[in-house]
């Protein structure tokens, strides 16, 4: 299985904006859903923002009104915009492809993870 590569990370003011994208490789890509996590230091990785197949899309309460999940289904791509970032929005930040919904909750595949872009946010 091919994994998502992130890129678009780096180290930004508060009150700043990113927009990380993630490629990925599979030919079954408009049919699948999407998830992007985060990883802060010492902490566990948690779910930020999913988006199903149909586009149907989902937050994590502390960024809510702030970032934005999207697809490109003619590129194989999704994005989070991300506005407004604060510092504790700082993380690894990752891709998952092809995970399942249930009781409306994305769950991740996990055979389907990025590298990860790290995201700094200076306060």
């Amino acid at each position: 299985q091919v994994q998502p590569v992130e890129s678009g990370g780096g180290l930004v003011q508060a009150g700043g904006s990113l927009r990380l994208s993630c490629a990925v490789g599979r030919n079954d890509f408009s049919r699948i859903h999407m998830g992007w996590y985060r990883q802060p230091p010492g902490n566990q990785r948690e779910l930020v923002a999913s988006i199903s197949s149909f586009g149907t899309t989902k937050y994590v309460d502390s960024v809510t009104d702030r970032f934005t999940i999207s697809r490109d289904n003619d590129k194989n791509t999704v994005y989070l915009q991300m506005n407004n970032l604060k510092a504790e929005d700082t993380a690894v930040y990752y891709c998952n492809a092809g995970g399942s919904y249930v009781t409306g909750r994305y769950y991740a595949n996990i055979r389907s993870w990025g590298r990860g872009t790290q995201v700094t946010v200076s306060s």
